[in-house]
């Protein structure tokens, strides 16, 4: 009994160990398969295909339609903005050397305009076609960004973007930026105006289709923001538009709602890349429903020859959807 148990000890400790190593190994990401979205009126059908297109992208970002019906959208992380074909679904490389660009928005000129993100670089810049490389803006009263996200151009050629504040890195203490999370109009040839601080972590912005509201996502609050947006551009009445149908809470009581790209369509929903899917929400600020998706979406663009695709990336993947009611035609996003 004695020998037996003392062989016995040590492999119980190993089974043990492997046992509490096996406990502590993070689960893998669920693996991107299409999914099917129930019936959202007007916006989607029921039993619609949310398409898993592909995966293995470096950063997947910026998501925006182009004239022909195509997608492109940013792989921030290799420095790329990549292409996606209307109808096969197949990819190409659309641009190289983007200086680590993030949301992306046309003027009227047909000039695409990037957030651009590489460290002690970033600012916001017209990045195509080559002849028309510009930076608009790369700090605000002397103090340079830190890493701006997304933005929003209107069709008279004001830009709008967010500045959510740093990345997190694991193990590390957080930067300390110049410029505290903000939301920013860059009026047509002029500078920068800081409309917002005081919003958790503003990601995702967009107006509506008249012009006259913009939206701001907020991925560590309960609620989309909402602006007036005056003729010249200028914004007021700051105010929680819309609440997320489901955030989560760490153990300190932060929120995340997971919320990031926005779209909206030519009825004026209001389409959000968020925990959970595509979350919509009416003009008026009602959850309609939501789109699932495999894998949590980080942006969104309406896209193909009708704009009636709507495409979803994240996570290093992209997925699309048919839907009901075609995207804004006004802008191309």
């Amino acid at each position: 009994m004695r020998t037996a148990l003392s062989v016995s000890l040590p492999l119980l400790g190993a089974l043990l160990l492997a046992s509490g190593a096996s406990a502590q190994a993070p689960a893998p990401p669920p693996a991107p398969t299409n999914s099917t979205a129930t019936a959202i009126p007007g916006v989607v059908a029921a039993g619609t295909t949310v398409e898993f297109i592909k995966a293995g992208f470096t950063g997947t970002e910026g998501p925006i339609g182009l004239p022909d019906g195509h997608l492109i959208f940013t792989e921030t992380q290799a420095n790329r903005i990549t292409r996606i074909d209307r109808d096969s679904g197949a990819t190409s490389t659309f641009l190289e050397n983007t200086n680590g660009s993030n949301g992306l928005g046309f003027d009227q000129q047909g000039r695409l305009i990037s957030v651009q993100t590489t460290p002690g670089a970033a600012r916001i810049g017209i990045i195509y076609p080559a002849a028309a490389m510009t930076t608009l803006t790369d700090s605000y009263q002397g103090k340079p960004y830190g890493r701006p996200n997304d933005l929003v151009v209107s069709r008279n050629g004001h830009v709008y973007f967010s500045e959510p504040g740093p990345n997190a890195t694991p193990g590390q203490p957080p930067p300390t930026p110049a410029l505290p999370p903000a939301v920013y109009f860059l009026p047509k040839d002029g500078a920068p105006v800081q409309i917002a601080t005081g919003i958790e972590r503003p990601n995702g912005i967009m107006l509506s289709p008249d012009e006259k509201t913009l939206y701001v996502n907020n991925t560590s609050g309960e609620f989309m923001i909402a602006f007036d947006v005056a003729p010249n551009g200028s914004t007021s009445n700051r105010r929680n538009f819309a609440k997320y149908a489901s955030v989560t809470r760490n153990d300190a009581g932060q929120v995340n709602s997971g919320a990031d790209g926005l779209a909206v369509d030519a009825e004026g929903r209001i389409y959000c890349a968020a925990i959970g899917g595509v979350q919509v929400f009416s003009p008026k600020g009602e959850h309609l429903g939501t789109i699932p998706v495999s894998l949590q979406p980080q942006n969104i663009a309406f896209a193909g020859a009708d704009k009636k695709t709507l495409f979803i990336v994240g996570r290093g993947t992209a997925f699309r959807v048919r839907v009901l009611t075609p995207g804004f035609a006004g802008r191309a996003k």
